[in-house]
């Protein structure tokens, strides 16, 4: 078989990224990292090696506390004119199209060397909507997307919706109508669908720009932040009287992708004065120390696994802040997990109901949910599903390789002359 007659089905997440094909009938994903079926979504630049670090190996630099920039979530930048600016990253000035096309060519060389042939096609997923309320951005994301797929390597691209994809490999409901619920890292997708001529037929697909990284967006910013000078008062410079601390920044100490901005002298000569003004000032002064060390995505990680330990059998979980003080610590509850969380629970149902209304089905036509994304594990998602759509059965598919595996599938399928 010939390079040419491979299609590599890829799924590329805001957090983590998976690759298939399907061969003799059956779907094979392919070992991207040590014998593992995703990648993180991640680099790491080292600024004592020079190396650039992809995945697993990004995350270990950071914990090891490595000198050198942390990067994750990048897929959330796709569209923004963000995407095209140059950077200085080590020795080379890239642009984040160039960043993420090294990540795709790191999947595209472990599939070539699984398959001991050239691969030059893909399949690849993508939201519903990169950006939902903007057309023109939206456009402009797939094509970005595009342009990092190119620079991988790979001569043609096609795109295909990832719950379409999670839709294929789950295969139809034995009655009535699935729904697939795709919680990723940056968006919450849905596609409702039924049995169709040798597997599934797509009715309707959704999405909304809210996924995993805007859960730990808002836990970050309502639990963390406080202790870092978010609502603290500072006194004013002329005249009497305090004024609350500027929110902006802390909203953005909290975003993944927008942590690596914050490391600029101007944002430390800020956060330094804020600290002389305050009425408290030990808060600020961890801040300090977060820019200073560059601590941002540590607070993220800190936060992401008190979250999964909150939404665990222990229900309750913390946010480990000790890298900033000794003995830091910011509980996370099942309580207050749920509260922060219910406004994004409430989206997804209503996304849901959007998206059986934009079909004319109601809830009863729909025998099965089934959820995919690492961000559908949470207890808030499921429970206002389940509220929804009581009379279905809810199933959990391969959450981290589903849409990868029906990227495979339909590439498959579309080699044997089916069409988009």
């Amino acid at each position: 078989m010939g390079g040419g007659d491979i299609t590599l089905g890829i799924d590329f997440g805001t957090s983590n990224s998976a690759a298939a094909v399907l061969r003799d009938g059956a779907v094979r994903m392919i070992p991207v990292e040590g014998g593992d079926e995703t990648l993180p979504t991640a680099f790491f630049f080292d600024y004592d090696s020079r190396e650039t670090l992809i995945g697993h190996a990004a995350g270990a630099a950071l914990i090891e506390g490595r000198e050198g920039r942390y990067m994750r979530a990048l897929k959330r930048v796709l569209g923004t004119p963000l995407m095209h600016e140059p950077r200085q990253l080590l020795n080379e000035r890239l642009t984040f199209v160039e960043i993420i096309g090294r990540f795709l060519g790191r999947l595209r060389a472990a599939a070539e060397a699984e398959l001991g042939q050239p691969v030059t096609r893909v399949l690849s997923g993508r939201p519903v909507h990169f950006h939902e309320a903007d057309a023109a951005r939206d456009d402009a994301a797939e094509a970005d997307l595009r342009a990092a797929y190119e620079a991988a390597g790979f001569g043609q691209v096609d795109f295909l919706p990832e719950p379409e994809a999670a839709a294929i490999a789950g295969g139809p409901p034995e009655r009535g109508l699935g729904l697939v619920v795709d919680i990723g890292g940056g968006t919450s997708d849905f596609s409702l669908y039924e049995a169709g001529e040798g597997g599934v037929r797509t009715l309707v697909s959704h999405g909304l720009r809210i996924g995993g990284t805007d859960f730990d967006r808002a836990l970050s910013f309502e639990l963390v932040m406080p202790h870092l000078g978010r609502g603290g008062m500072l006194r004013r410079e002329m005249g009497e009287g305090l004024l609350e601390a500027p929110t902006a920044l802390f909203a953005e100490l909290a975003t993944w992708e927008k942590i690596p901005f914050l490391y600029s002298p101007q944002t430390l000569r800020m956060v330094r004065d804020m600290k002389g003004l305050a009425v408290e000032p030990r808060p600020f002064a961890r801040l300090e120390e977060v820019l200073v060390s560059e601590l941002g995505h540590d607070i993220a990680f800190a936060v992401e696994a008190g979250k999964i330990a909150a939404n665990g059998r222990e229900r309750r979980g913390s946010a480990d802040l000790g890298v900033i003080e000794p003995g830091l610590q910011v509980a996370i509850e099942e309580m207050a997990l749920a509260a922060i969380l219910a406004p994004f629970a409430e989206r997804i149902r209503a996304g849901a109901m959007e998206t059986l209304q934009m079909a004319g089905a109601s809830p009863g036509d729909v025998a099965r949910v089934t959820y995919v994304g690492g961000s559908s594990l949470l207890g808030q998602v499921k429970g206002a599903m389940q509220a929804a759509l009581p009379e279905a059965e809810h199933v959990f598919s391969e959450v981290f390789t589903a849409v990868a595996a029906g990227l495979a599938m339909e590439s498959a399928a579309r080699g044997r002359g089916r069409g988009p």
